[in-house]
């Protein structure tokens, strides 16, 4: 420790992180709206706008930047960047003092956005971004806005005691997740930019410091409006509503009760997105309000893993000892997560409370309806049929085939193109014996409807070969954080086109060894 925070190693110098507010602590309605003046000059490669910050005092506090000393650019995503109609090599050249918060973007108006969050089930009034800053908005040649925000770049007034940093290993996490995410067509936060901060951060031990610059459609959470809820505040939850219906529901504005449109909009988001996780076998981890997104987009990549044999208890999160978030119970807390949703609505659905409870609950109710279609035409797209309801019952049948023998569920089902065309049943090689699968894809080829290499062409477009595998993420972390970034690099590159076998890389297609299975964690960030 004394070494790390004494010498220059390879990542920088140590530094100690401080003190914050308590989590209770109450935010005087002057702070939340004062703007602080900034005397340096802004970076004019890279151009935001604040209509958030303009039109919603009082869901932030002004963020004052702490500065890193020797900040190195070691990711940058190059066609995120032309995406959004920016120059990517202008970029790189102010990287890193840009992406480290050094200094600001034109137009930058950096916020610490307030929240509170249903942790685990039980309720905190106020979280907010405790290590995150927004500092604008990028808008795409679309005219689409996207928030761009950094993550671990310092100390904010919900900090709750904690330093506001991160470590190199968390925020390459994210990337690796993130950029698995994207190419598996999840919807996502994005990483833009990775900085190494040049200075160290105290954990268990001393670790290498890092920002994360990541994209997002919003960071408006379901825990947003719980946290004007829990107060009372029916104007600022109102502002919230009309403002989330404009950038994300727009259909909802003229609805005859618009707050039941947001309602079921975010359900439908939020049922597509959790069965698309579904279909890849991905645990979140902490589905905590405060992670759940109007957007519908994955946000915080803290304990979230890929499953290898399929169980749908599995859990690999360290802080979920209860199994709440399991891979099994994510439709379910989905549900639970936008009812606290809709508490927050009912004095914008009907000003009779009873009457109110009763739209909002029906409502509610269309999310299973929601995600049983998700789930069928994602179930369906895997073993090469258009679903309907009375195809659940053989798609059910494989997946209690694939747990019964605790196959691979990413191999289970990349497997069956090989299967289609060849017409032997023993190249899927997964199972015991032949006749442990046989019986199961008799049923499913009589279902079957075409012709079996076209099938076969479309099954491999959606079942992946390539997934973040947990022990190459963790080989690739660990390699970074001593300051190799070549592992990270090439598993990147792995990720980025998932659908499509390619020579020279079979030892990213299996998982990981039944021993580092069974003792894997997951950690938050934090």
């Amino acid at each position: 420790e004394a070494e790390c925070q004494g010498g220059r190693g390879l990542w920088g110098r140590g530094v100690v992180g401080g003190s914050g507010l308590r989590a209770d602590a109450h935010i005087p309605p002057s702070v939340l709206r004062e703007w602080p003046p900034t005397s340096e000059s802004p970076v004019s490669v890279l151009t935001l706008h604040h209509n958030f910050a303009d039109q919603m005092p009082g869901f932030y506090v002004p963020w004052e930047r702490e500065g890193f000393s020797d900040p190195t650019l070691i990711y940058f995503n190059d066609a995120l960047a032309i995406e959004l109609g920016l120059d990517p090599e202008k970029l790189k050249e102010k990287g890193a003092q840009l992406f480290s918060g050094n200094v600001l973007p034109e137009g930058a108006q950096p916020i610490a956005q307030v929240y509170a969050g249903h942790q685990f089930g039980g309720f905190s009034p106020q979280l907010g971004d405790g290590r995150a800053a927004m500092l604008g908005e990028v808008v795409d040649p679309q005219g689409q806005a996207w928030d761009l925000a950094l993550k671990g770049s310092g100390r904010t007034v919900f900090s709750r005691g904690g330093d506001g940093r991160a470590a190199v290993a968390p925020v390459l996490r994210e990337v690796l997740i993130s950029h698995a995410m994207h190419h598996l067509g999840i919807p996502t936060t994005r990483a833009l930019a990775a900085v190494a901060t040049g200075e160290f951060v105290r954990r268990e031990q001393m670790l290498p410091g890092a920002v994360l610059a990541r994209t997002a459609a919003s960071h408006i959470r379901v825990g947003t409006f719980s946290y004007f809820a829990a107060k009372g505040q029916a104007a600022e939850l109102k502002q919230l509503m009309d403002y989330s219906i404009s950038r994300h529901a727009p259909d909802a504005e003229k609805a005859e009760i618009p707050a039941l449109a947001l309602l079921d909009a975010t359900s439908l988001k939020q049922a597509q997105l959790i069965a698309h996780w579904m279909s890849v076998g991905f645990i979140h981890g902490v589905m905590n309000t405060d992670n759940t997104t109007l957007s519908g987009e994955t946000i915080d990549y803290g304990p979230c893993a890929f499953m290898d044999r399929f169980d749908p208890r599995t859990v690999y999160s360290s802080i979920d000892r209860q199994s709440r978030y399991a891979y099994g119970n994510q439709p379910g807390i989905g549900q639970w997560n936008l009812s606290r949703f809709a508490e927050t609505l009912l004095f914008l659905v009907d000003s009779e409370q009873d009457k109110a409870v009763e739209l909002a609950t029906a409502t509610l109710r269309a999310y299973s309806a929601h995600y049983g279609a998700a789930w069928l035409e994602r179930f369906g797209a895997k073993i090469g049929i258009q679903a309907s309801e009375e195809d659940r019952p053989l798609i059910q049948a494989y997946l209690d085939l694939l747990e019964l023998h605790k196959v691979d569920f990413t191999q289970g089902f990349r497997r069956l193109s090989a299967v289609l065309r060849s017409g032997d049943v023993a190249v899927c090689g997964l199972f015991p014996s032949e006749a442990s699968f046989a019986g199961w894809s008799e049923v499913w080829m009589e279902r079957l409807q075409g012709d079996p290499d076209e099938i076969a062409d479309a099954l491999d477009r959606v079942n992946p070969i390539y997934i973040a595998r947990n022990h190459r993420v963790e080989a690739a972390l660990t390699a970074a954080t001593g300051g190799d970034l070549g592992p990270f690099e090439e598993l990147m590159e792995v990720l980025a086109d998932p659908f499509t076998q390619r020579e020279g890389l079979e030892d990213y297609e299996g998982p990981a060894p039944s021993e580092f299975d069974a003792e894997y964690q997951t950690f938050c960030g934090t």
